[in-house]
């Protein structure tokens, strides 16, 4: 351990990644994710632009408005989606690593370390495609990520935050699965169209009625 050892972030170090490291579980989400909006929701509310269309003046059309305008938001999602697994650089946290690495704080690492009130937290550094702060997951080029990187146990690092500097000891430095919160498909994500449907099979019987 190095007691006397105190790191600060270099003024040059980048703010944003050059590189997308994310953990396998992390890979696996936006995976999901993508495959959900290929398969499912973008074929879906293709249908509700299709049914809308031939419903009269599209200038004047809600749901045709609509559903143009959540068809870029889901193409947009999709081409963010697909540039992020493509330069995804996947970092294993729980892969050999040689016994300095493994003491040290790289991407990855769960760390527990106390501020200068003697206050401890335990945090894991991912990607920035899953960081939840909920779960304690920071991003690698966060304020604290960048503070604690290469450090190790018995080191004493400074965090540059918005709000001030602080000292932070770092008490212990360990690598082992990082738990991601996995995709879930929204609620009601087809409704739309399954509604239009619907409608569209109501106005068919009604009209065979007249």
């Amino acid at each position: 351990m190095r007691k006397g050892f105190t790191r600060k972030p270099k003024p040059d170090e980048p703010a944003t990644p050059i590189k997308n490291y994310i953990t396998p579980g992390g890979l696996q989400r936006l995976k999901d994710e993508l495959r959900f909006l290929l398969t499912r929701e973008r074929p879906a509310m293709t249908e509700v632009v299709a049914w809308a269309a031939g419903n009269g003046d599209r200038s004047e059309n809600a749901d045709y408005q609509y559903g143009k305008r959540r068809l870029r938001q889901i193409d947009s999602r999709i081409r963010f989606l697909t540039k992020r697994i493509e330069a995804a650089e996947v970092v294993d946290p729980e892969a050999p690593r040689a016994s300095q690495a493994r003491a040290r704080v790289f991407f990855g690492a769960t760390v527990r370390y106390a501020n200068a009130a003697g206050e401890e937290r335990v945090v894991s550094i991912v990607g920035t495609d899953e960081v939840d702060l909920n779960r304690n997951h920071i991003s690698w080029v966060s304020p604290l990520g960048r503070a604690l990187m290469k450090s190790e146990a018995g080191d004493t690092v400074v965090l540059q935050a918005p709000s001030g500097t602080e000292n932070l000891t770092v008490l212990e430095v360990h690598y082992a699965r990082i738990p991601v919160e996995p995709f879930r498909e929204p609620p009601g994500a087809e409704a739309s169209a399954e509604r239009f449907r619907a409608d569209d099979d109501r106005g068919g019987e009604q009209d065979s009625s007249l």
